[in-house]
């Protein structure tokens, strides 16, 4: 890589002016989450590979064919089951490489990251298309699974750090818009995915190769215009007016950050009580979380069968044209869920700031194990509509205990290495994304194998589902401010700043002034209208559950 080039990742080169104005770093974050939050949507492609041989209709494995031979071969389709290994690998994946590369990221900086990132991710799905036109599932995973997941992990986190740092005064809310745009590249993604699809299908392929293959280009430069847009705030700047409490929360709570708070270190931070037990609190949440998104589509179909269609028989008994009104239907609850999942991280992160985070993460515990406790008697009620409003205040509680997760940390342990900490604590993701598809599909088979109906098997995993809840809600409870004992002798002591000399510049201490209204403007509708299509879209697929 040419050296002038080297030297525009620089983290040095990118110490915001004092022109810059801190409202252009949000639509820079969402440049990059957007294209990375795609991983949520990458069921589209499920369908349409398992017929990449048949084209029209699959040629299954013959069931001597062992994993090796299903890994490799080019004469037989690939099933759902292997396909959606994909999630596996990229939640493994994201939250090993933010754990293994967060104290890079603080080093190097936002940009270099999302560019590493943009690489990464970009690179996989061109890796990915090859492995479709040569019909290697191997090559697939390694490219979209391995290599595409260590994209999602760097650039999940790189913006955190930055934005906690120019928005002292609302963490919540600025990690909200970030995190956000992860929740909503399913939405616009999804959507593109399938137009593409259809465009390149023809009587020798399915199209997903080259929809991989046009989804990078466009992924790419989205995220190279994120990475090239952002900008870390010089040491010492503040918000005008700002006094250093950032929250309306009393000071003795966890959740609000206290004024002159120092930055503990990661190796500190993770020697303390408090880490693992917001490890244990995103853990459970998540593993409920992801429970439901795996299951939703199955479940409302199981659950109601005919009643979705107005008729009084259960799902076994429906026809192949009523099972494909009814699975329209549940996509369009799908596509609801992932709408409300993207609200909730705004509208809570938001409100943490206020609320404080302890409160708030004991709303979702408290509220979630109400919610999940009352969908079997739902259910046996046949509320349709009231079933899916649980749901959808369910996704809104698992979207914003994940964009609300870096203000906790920053909280606790201050903001000089929260994107590191942020990057360790993602390995409870990880272990969530194991923990909950496993616990939640081996009771429903459990039950369904017991002898017990299709639209009563769900209500034992309800229960379980809330019982993870139960104890996040211990764990949140027992968190208390970072205090000199939490730390081990060793670590005690002022925690470093990285390797580097203060980040300053001319007028460095004084609020930023505003930029073109034209440039901010602009800058937020680059973003914004594809959200905008994407909500659309989704609004337009969810409408055919209810008319």
């Amino acid at each position: 890589m040419p050296e002038s080039l080297l030297g525009l990742l620089d983290k040095r080169r990118t110490i915001a002016g004092p022109g810059f104005h801190r409202w252009l770093v949000p639509p820079a974050a969402l440049c990059v989450h957007l294209c990375i939050g795609m991983a949520y949507g990458f069921s589209v492609f499920w369908l349409p590979l398992t017929r990449a041989v048949g084209i029209t209709q699959p040629v299954p494995c013959p069931p001597s064919l062992g994993l090796l031979g299903r890994l490799t071969t080019t004469t037989y389709d690939w099933d759902k089951p292997l396909l959606g290994w994909m999630y596996t690998l990229f939640f493994v994946f994201l939250g090993s490489s933010a754990a293994l590369f967060g104290t890079w990221l603080e080093r190097a900086g936002p940009r270099k990251a999302a560019v590493v990132s943009a690489v990464c991710w970009c690179g996989g799905l061109v890796i990915a298309a090859a492995g479709v036109y040569w019909h290697q599932l191997w090559v697939l995973w390694l490219g979209s699974g391995v290599i595409g997941g260590i994209g999602l992990g760097l650039g999940y986190i790189s913006p955190v750090s930055t934005l906690i740092k120019w928005f002292p005064d609302r963490r919540g809310m600025a990690t909200g818009m970030a995190i956000m745009g992860f929740g909503g590249g399913a939405m616009v993604g999804s959507p593109l995915a399938d137009m593409l699809m259809k465009h390149f299908a023809g009587p020798e392929s399915v199209g997903v190769w080259q929809t991989f293959l046009v989804l990078a280009a466009v992924y790419f430069v989205f995220m190279m215009v994120g990475a090239f847009a952002y900008r870390v705030p010089p040491d010492g700047w503040a918000p005008e007016g700002w006094g250093g409490v950032g929250t309306k929360t009393k000071a003795s709570d966890p959740g609000g950050p206290a004024p002159r708070q120092r930055s503990f270190s990661v190796r500190e931070a993770c020697r303390t009580r408090q880490f693992w037990l917001v490890w244990l609190v995103l853990c459970l949440n998540v593993s409920a979380g992801i429970g439901v998104i795996g299951m939703a589509s199955p479940m409302l179909q199981e659950v109601f069968g005919g009643r979705l269609l107005g008729l009084d028989i259960p799902f076994e008994a429906l026809d192949a044209a009523q099972l494909g009104r009814v699975a329209a239907m549940a996509a369009g609850f799908t596509g609801l869920l992932s709408l409300f999942n993207i609200l909730g991280r705004f509208f809570w992160s938001s409100l943490s700031d206020w609320l404080g985070r302890k409160t708030t993460y004991a709303i979702f515990f408290l509220l979630g194990i109400a919610l999940y406790s009352a969908v079997p008697s739902v259910g046996h009620a046949g509320q349709i509509a009231l079933f899916c409003g649980i749901f959808c205040l369910i996704m809104t509680m698992y979207g914003g205990g994940f964009a609300a997760i870096p203000a906790y940390l920053a909280d606790l342990f201050g903001t000089g290495f929260v994107g590191a900490i942020h990057g360790r604590l993602l390995t409870a993701w990880s272990v969530a994304g194991i923990l909950g598809p496993v616990l939640v599909n081996y009771v429903n088979e459990q039950q369904l194998r017991a002898g017990v109906p299709r639209a009563a098997a769900y209500d034992r995993t309800m229960m379980l589902l809330a019982g993870l809840l139960a104890v996040g809600f211990v764990c949140n409870a027992l968190i208390r401010p970072v205090g000199p004992t939490d730390v081990e002798p060793e670590a005690a002591g002022v925690a470093a700043r990285p390797s580097l000399a203060p980040l300053t510049c001319p007028a460095a201490v004084t609020a930023m002034r505003p930029v073109s209204s034209l440039l901010l403007t602009g800058f937020w509708l680059f973003v914004t209208i594809p959200m905008g299509w994407g909500l659309w879209s989704t609004i337009r697929q969810a409408a055919v559950l209810f008319w």
